[in-house]
């Protein structure tokens, strides 16, 4: 019976815009698609506020991850030891160097809060070319569209930006000129699972993951949590009412 109803509206609409000297079915039954969810929303609104979520979300999520601890304390996305690298870091421990292990995995987090303080301008330029299509297709996606759409759109940018930040990080501290000889010989054993000796692109990578993944938490509350859409166009676009 809903779906019944669903597609009268539609044909309604297609109905009273055929004798149009343009017909644009698209727009149609994306306006009526709008009415039926009960929210009259121009497409204007729809953009203004896919791009204000976005702006909002990732404003929050570059602060808190360019913080200091913000990725190293976060246990949601902390940069562990490299998972190829756990016998070399249990071996590290137990010849008494946990405090460089520590230090160095500290290291790896530090070097990512830094690469984080590039995000915004990013993120802003990619927001700024959302388009009309994008913003419907967003709006009626899952809780993680808008993120996903972000993540298509900047991560070349991002590791483009990022990496030359965590190398200089990385460069300053001491354990890490030991990493690639150390991997380098490991892999020399046979029978291993060859370990990737770029600690660069693994950090920038990881650094990546868990911006996207507060941008992505940051987006679902947007969605579902009144108390997160903090301005008018965000209540018109997300809210219940």
């Amino acid at each position: 019976m809903k779906a019944a109803k669903i597609l009268i509206t539609v044909f309604l609409f297609i109905s009273a815009t055929v004798s149009k000297a343009q017909f644009d079915i698209n727009q149609t039954v994306k306006d009526a698609t709008n009415i039926i969810n009960g929210k009259n929303l121009s497409n204007d609104d729809i953009i203004k506020g896919l791009k204000e979520a976005l702006s909002v979300g990732t404003k929050n999520s570059s602060g808190k991850a360019s913080k200091t601890d913000g990725y190293y304390k976060n246990p949601l996305i902390k940069i562990p030891f490299p998972k190829e690298g756990q016998q070399m870091e249990s071996t590290l421990k137990s010849l008494g160097m946990t405090k460089q292990v520590n230090d160095f995995v500290k290291s790896l987090n530090r070097a990512a809060e830094d690469a984080a303080k590039k995000a915004a301008p990013i993120f802003l330029d990619a927001i700024t070319k959302m388009t009309i299509t994008d913003g419907v297709n967003i709006l009626k996606g899952n809780d993680d569209a808008a993120t996903q759409f972000l993540k298509k759109g900047t991560s070349t940018q991002l590791k483009n930006e990022f990496k030359p930040v965590i190398k200089t990080s990385l460069n300053k501290v001491q354990v890490t000129k030991y990493w690639n000889p150390l991997v380098k010989n490991y892999n020399k054993v046979p029978f291993v699972t060859k370990m990737n000796p770029n600690l660069e692109e693994y950090v920038t990578q990881k650094a990546m993951d868990g911006l996207f993944m507060l941008i992505a938490q940051e987006e679902a509350k947007i969605r579902k949590d009144p108390k997160a859409q903090v301005t008018d166009i965000l209540k018109k676009v997300f809210g219940n009412n």
